[in-house]
């Protein structure tokens, strides 16, 4: 019975990957006359003296970096804010989650068009400075391009996270908050001492799909600006495939790809170590 399973695992999962493994230190590429040699860590070699390549990974790490504290903390106050009693409650989890049901590429052609010169975030820049301050052609400016793609994943990627966070709210005994109130303490003390610690196992699970999500930025630079411009927008994923397909260097992309994995990996491990239930 767990063979369609174990097959499809195989076939889309374990061999991929393990390709990718041993390409990483062959002269592979995508469509060549020649077959494959293996040349060692030239690859890697040729990584470490690619600007383009540092540049990529400078850029997915200052992403996860915001992303990953801004996202998290503006699900969990939206769980907070939810899982309050009050009239409207559903209205609102459903208006929170709707960008996270609505394709990634949908959402970056739509956030594309706001974020133009002549676009609608210009236009409310516009009217209320009465004209003072002109908004910048957010996408085709190094300074501001990065910063626009991450406004737009948080926003897009908050929801989905607020429904972990409100789940794991709802684990917490009632009792306890219950005991809180009557003992007189205030709201952040009882998130501190009360909500924080509840949350302990819901939180390592919320940071490490942030972080990974974020370390796999692609859809949002492939839909709204191809990398550009001048490369402030290439991520380690991006360029991985740019390299793969566009330029066919396979050997090379498998090489940035084994990298993606082992920073992924040691991020993953550090959060979790930090994250880790203490005696």
């Amino acid at each position: 019975m767990a063979g369609p399973a174990v097959l499809l695992l195989l076939v889309f999962f374990v061999i991929p990957v393990v390709l990718a493994f041993a390409l990483a230190f062959t002269s592979a590429r995508l469509v060549s006359p020649t077959p494959a040699r293996f040349v060692g860590l030239r690859n890697f070699a040729m990584l470490a003296e690619d600007p383009i390549f540092l540049r990529s990974v400078l850029n997915t790490f200052a992403f996860a970096a915001v992303v990953v504290p801004v996202q998290a903390g503006l699900a969990l106050g939206l769980a907070l804010l939810v899982n309050a009693r009050f009239r409207g409650t559903n209205f609102f989890r459903t208006v929170y989650f709707i960008p996270v049901v609505t394709s990634m590429v949908v959402v970056s052609i739509v956030w594309t068009f706001l974020y133009q010169k002549d676009g609608l975030l210009n236009r409310i820049i516009d009217a209320v400075t009465f004209g003072l301050v002109q908004g910048p052609d957010w996408l085709n400016d190094p300074s501001t391009s990065l910063a626009a793609i991450i406004f737009m994943s948080v926003w897009q990627g908050a929801g989905f996270h607020m429904i972990i966070w409100l789940a794991g709210l709802q684990t917490i005994p009632a009792d306890l908050h219950e005991a809180a109130s009557i003992d007189g303490v205030t709201r952040w003390t009882r998130f501190r001492f009360v909500t924080w610690p509840g949350l302990r196992a819901t939180r390592t699970f919320v940071l490490i799909t942030i972080t990974i999500s974020a370390f796999s930025l692609f859809t949002q630079v492939n839909v709204m600006t191809q990398g550009g411009p001048l490369d402030s927008t290439t991520t380690l994923v991006y360029q991985a495939v740019r390299s793969g397909y566009q330029q066919q260097q396979t050997a090379y992309a498998s090489a940035i790809s084994l990298v993606f994995f082992v920073l992924v990996l040691i991020v993953s491990l550090v959060q979790r170590h930090l994250t880790r239930e203490k005696d």
